[in-house]
């Protein structure tokens, strides 16, 4: 079973015509797992959009529902009598032979994928691995290599201290012409892996298809031949520039045997060179860096025509996609294991609020200059709030965030007496001058909302003459208070009703009881 990540990306890129092998390497699911998500996808009758409007419980149980999931019991193949089969003297079994063998007898077994895996690694263990490389084409503009160079020289030097820190180098590469990125940062951590990449395609001067990252914990939380996991960071990364992460397969280094060997050659080419100067400032590292990196990416291969940059010229930056208008923001990420029950997530001494429904669950705060963006643990849009710098107030809060008793008291909280005053005022000026007693006759002003709030309620769908003719006689009996304003508003309404005794006044339309006699 595939997380919600999983299976929105899958049905995404068949949506758009990605290839199988494509969408394997990004995901590592297998083609019959690819084949059932999109099958159960459109069983559903659901179009795209109205998919992703599903929850993400609803997305996984819509595509594996509770009696689909597969039980731990699956017997394994006997893969030793099916080796020996295929070794046999003139043979002409197979692996797929193999499989469906297998599936004949055990029905709910494992698919192809798995099969074949646990098959490779059976063989690989028992008889010895195959040694044979297999040649690589690499296609122009696809894929941005991207490492860290594992060497850490100490090269910045503090001039008050004397002490000499280390630096890590940031590293990319692209597939065909082997053009070259570096950049020198104080650590490893994720702002600077982001500001690596990001910088990396500002001296492209253009995006490829794919990113390739090392298996990092900046970029990726979790590979394994099942699961792949990428840092929210980095998901939204590649949201922006509109292109395919792919990671090489978990520890398997000549999966990105490109990156590894322009690795080693910055380690000599690059660190060597910088270690001749004594630097005590990181951009004047970076400057260094970066003639020293313009002349390796100009210098004429040794056993090809041309340099990297030419070869990127002709070959790579015409297969590749312009950059977006926009620049990319980095920002500050906090994962919020779970809501407080006060629905505010904390930044920076300020709390931010978010729909009280989501008390209790995961969420993720991304944190720019300006402002805050919250999102759910899969990553999806909640909510923004403009950033907040003043010591107070400390709680940023959207009144459509809050509960409706909460939003009630906050509202009731907020009134003075102008609100009051207004609103009587809207009544006439008996009313007003009603309130307005009403107000000053408290010893403090705020002791006397509720009174008013009292009086201004009762008066609800009353027309403003009876409203303004009680107010009046309040004011003339000095009996300013809630309790003989509602005596009052109630016999003024009455008598209204009853026509206080009055005739109909004389009229040629007004027929009266002596017609229907």
């Amino acid at each position: 079973m595939h997380d919600y990540n999983t299976i929105i990306g899958v049905i995404g890129l068949r949506n758009t015509k990605a290839s199988y092998p494509v969408i394997r390497r990004r995901y590592g699911i297998g083609n019959s797992g690819i084949d059932l998500i999109m099958n159960r996808y459109k069983n559903s009758g659901l179009s795209w959009e109205e998919f992703l409007k599903l929850e993400p419980s609803q997305v996984e149980e819509l595509i594996y529902p509770p009696r689909n999931i597969r039980k731990n019991d699956i017997p394994m193949p006997d893969f030793e009598r099916y080796y020996e089969r295929m070794m046999s003297k003139g043979s002409r079994v197979n692996m797929f032979y193999c499989w469906l063998d297998y599936k004949s007898e055990n029905p709910n077994g494992y698919q192809t994928s798995q099969f074949y895996e646990y098959f490779s690694k059976f063989i690989e263990k028992n008889y010895g691995g195959d040694k044979v490389s297999m040649p690589v084409e690499r296609i122009p503009g696809e894929k941005m290599y991207i490492d860290w160079v594992g060497d850490q020289p100490e090269l910045l030097l503090n001039p008050h201290t004397g002490e000499v820190k280390k630096v890590h180098i940031f590293a990319t590469t692209l597939g065909v012409s082997s053009l070259v990125y570096a950049e020198c940062f104080l650590d490893e951590k994720l702002p600077s892996f982001m500001q690596g990449t990001v910088n990396a395609i500002t001296f492209y001067d253009a995006v490829p298809k794919y990113f390739v990252p090392d298996n990092c914990k900046t970029a990726v939380k979790k590979h394994t031949k099942d699961e792949l996991i990428l840092n929210t960071a980095y998901q939204d990364l590649e949201e922006f520039y509109n292109v395919i992460i792919l990671p090489p397969p978990a520890r398997k280094p000549k999966g990105k045997s490109t990156v590894e060997n322009h690795v080693k050659y910055l380690e000599t080419h690059l660190i060597e060179r910088l270690k001749e100067k004594i630097f005590t400032s990181l951009e004047a590292l970076n400057d260094e860096t970066q003639k020293i990196i313009a002349d390796i990416n100009r210098r004429e291969f040794q056993k090809k025509v041309g340099s990297r940059m030419d070869t990127y010229i002709k070959y790579d930056k015409p297969q590749m996609k312009p950059l977006p208008g926009d620049k990319y923001s980095t920002c500050d990420y906090k994962y919020i294991l779970k809501v407080p029950d006060n629905y505010h997530l904390e930044y920076d001494g300020h709390y931010y609020s978010v729909l009280y429904t989501y008390r209790g669950q995961p969420a993720i705060l991304k944190a720019t200059p300006t402002e805050i963006m919250i999102c759910d643990r899969n990553n999806r849009f909640i909510c923004k709030h403009k950033r907040s710098y003043r010591e107070f107030p400390k709680y940023i809060t959207d009144d459509s965030h809050m509960k409706p008793e909460h939003l009630y008291y906050k509202e009731v909280n907020a009134r003075d007496g102008n609100y009051y005053r207004r609103w009587a005022s809207a009544y006439g000026e008996y009313t007003a001058e009603l309130i307005d007693q009403v107000l000053r006759s408290a010893r403090h002003e705020e002791q006397a909302y509720n009174s008013c709030a009292g009086i201004l309620h009762s008066c609800k769908g009353i027309p403003h003459g009876i409203v303004e003719e009680a107010s009046r006689k309040c004011i003339e009996m000095h009996a300013c208070k809630y309790s003989y304003f509602k005596r009052v508003l109630g016999t003024v309404a009455n008598s209204t009703d009853s026509g206080g005794g009055k005739s109909l006044p004389s009229h040629e339309n007004i027929r009266g009881k002596d017609f229907y006699k």
